[in-house]
C-alpha cells in the first residue's frame, strides 16, 4: 500500500521536529519508530514503509488541548491502555488531518510532560 505523499511528509518533519528537541533519541522497540527523552517515550512515530497507516502517538495532559487533539479525523485514545493516562494517536492519511505546525506543538507538549526540567529550560532558552 503506498503511503500519500502529503502524509508523508508531514511525518518526515514532525519526526525531524521530535528528534531536534534537547536530548531527543529516535529507537525502535517493536520495529516502530519512537522519539525518547531520558530513556522515556514522548512520541510513538510508528512505521513509514506503508505497511500501516501514517500516524503519531502524543501525551497530552492538558485537558483542551487533548479535547482538541482527540476532534482530528481518526484520532482515538492510545491502544493498551495507554489512552487511559493521556495518549492520543493521530492518523495523518486523512484529507483533513492536522497541519505539520499542529503536530508539531503537540509533540511539544507531549516532550514538556516526559522531558526531565532542565531539558525543558534549553527548550524554552531557544
Amino acid at each position: 500500500m503506498a503511503v500519500p505523499r502529503n502524509a508523508l511528509k508531514k511525518w518526515e518533519k514532525v519526526r525531524d521536529f521530535a528528534l531536534g528537541l534537547p536530548g531527543a533519541t529516535e529507537e525502535f522497540p517493536w520495529g516502530d519508530s519512537v522519539a525518547k527523552v531520558n530513556k522515556k517515550v514522548f512520541v510513538f512515530l510508528g512505521v513509514d514503509d506503508g505497511s500501516y497507516p501514517l500516524g503519531v502517538t502524543v501525551k497530552l495532559k492538558d485537558d483542551i488541548t487533548h479535547a482538541h487533539a482527540m476532534t482530528a479525523p481518526g484520532a482515538e485514545p492510545a491502544g493498551y491502555g495507554l489512552g487511559r493516562s493521556g495518549w492520543v494517536s493521530i492518523p495523518l492519511e486523512p484529507k483533513d488531518a492536522p497541519t505539520t505546525d499542529l503536530l508539531c506543538d503537540w509533540v511539544e507538549d507531549s516532550y514538556r510532560v516526559i522531558a526531565p526540567k532542565r531539558l525543558i529550560a534549553e527548550l524554552d532558552e531557544r
